[in-house]
């Protein structure tokens, strides 16, 4: 047992020229994995909307591949490519990201287990521990997100252990919105909601022969409106919540129907 811990006993003798090979091949796998990164997420905004997501999805897988092929061209240089050899290499990194990195392997793990469960991929949009946003990149040890006010979230894998992960998307190109109104709750009722559906179906956002969902919903101070439709592009979510919501107040008050207001009270000293 103590021969497989001691790693030494297994690595070669490092010469100048072993050295500065190792070092080109980090070099040129950083390289790969950022022009991979560059050229797939080009290729993705110019290709039609439907296949966006498809390319997009390859990025980590990419990462990944290039991980691997990287610690096999660079193990033989340090280590006499034996049985007993690569074994002892692997239980000994193993050992330390146990015991010294933890947390950094805990999220590694978490990080391949994310890519080859699909959980979620670039492109989709997710909520973790309530910041919303647009997955942009998943790397060796957290997800990268970016919220609709523009602000980067870094996530680590390691919440795929004990988090909840609402995944808007799940690799598809639209979603599901919904726009809130709230009405003063003496009115037609059946008025209202067949002019709310007819303005979500009409919305150029909306994704072609989806439905459109109205639900309702008696609160103590109003009527509760719950518009439900697809936008066409997730990026179009805000958009198409905005377009059903100002032309939504427009309509709403050409019939006549006030708005609801929630009652406010005074806290006493």
């Amino acid at each position: 047992m103590n021969e497989i811990m001691n790693i030494g006993t297994v690595l070669k003798k490092l010469l100048w020229h072993d050295a500065l090979l190792v070092l080109a091949v980090l070099v040129l796998a950083r390289l790969l994995t950022l022009s991979a990164q560059w050229l797939i997420r080009r290729l993705a905004e110019k290709v039609p909307p439907r296949l966006r997501l498809l390319l997009l999805r390859t990025v980590p897988i990419v990462r990944l591949l290039i991980v691997i092929v990287t610690a096999v061209a660079i193990v033989p240089i340090l280590v006499e490519p034996t049985f007993r050899n690569i074994v002892t290499v692997l239980v000994s990194v193993g050992l330390a990201l146990a015991f010294e990195l933890k947390d950094y392997g805990s999220s590694f793990i978490a990080g391949w287990v994310t890519v080859l469960e699909n959980t979620y991929q670039p492109g989709d949009w997710i909520e973790v521990d309530g910041a919303y946003g647009e997955v942009k990149s998943i790397r060796a040890r957290a997800t990268r997100i970016l919220t609709a006010d523009d602000t980067e979230v870094i996530i680590p894998h390691s919440h795929l252990w004990s988090k909840s992960i609402y995944n808007s998307t799940s690799g598809n190109r639209s979603l599901l919105c919904v726009t809130d109104f709230y009405l003063y709750p003496d009115h037609d009722a059946a008025a209202a909601r067949k002019r709310l559906t007819e303005i979500a179906e009409t919305s150029s956002f909306r994704k072609p022969d989806s439905p459109v969902t109205v639900i309702v919903l008696e609160k103590p101070w109003g009527t509760h409106y719950r518009v439900k439709g697809y936008a066409q592009e997730s990026r179009e979510q805000f958009l198409f919540m905005t377009d059903v919501t100002v032309r939504s107040k427009e309509a709403i008050r050409s019939l006549g129907i006030r708005f609801a207001q929630v009652p406010y009270t005074t806290a006493k000293p």
